[in-house]
């Protein structure tokens, strides 16, 4: 016959058995609850960054929007001037061929006889 001394670590095994149970179902629920408040911080982190990317968003748009119409002013400005030299290059034209046509007529001749050799 069995010694209770026998019988004793049997009944410890199972006590220990039902006790790793309980804390192995506490460690789930612990589990449980820390991914729940990981999922939690994660929506706010996202939420937070959502807003935040808007907000630069929204600032680099007001940004090249200002860029833009400053590069627009300036190349109006551009066009304006070029425009000027180019007037004031055929006034200086108009004013060379009416004091000297001759020249003019044979700079004239001497450009279309370059230009059709050229094209040859």
């Amino acid at each position: 016959m069995a010694s209770t001394t026998d019988m004793a670590p049997t009944s410890t095994r199972k006590s220990g058995n039902a006790s790793s149970r309980a804390p192995a179902k506490t460690r789930e629920q612990e589990l449980e609850a820390q991914v729940a408040q990981l999922q939690s911080d994660l929506k706010s982190i996202t939420e937070t960054l959502r807003k935040l990317t808007g907000e630069k968003a929204g600032e680099v748009r007001d940004i090249a929007e200002t860029e833009f119409r400053h590069l627009k002013r300036r190349g109006k400005h551009m066009v304006e001037d070029v425009q000027d030299q180019a007037g004031e290059y055929e006034k200086q034209l108009k004013d060379t061929i009416r004091e000297k046509p001759l020249t003019a007529v044979a700079t004239a001749l001497g450009v279309g006889f370059v230009l059709a050799l050229l094209t040859r």
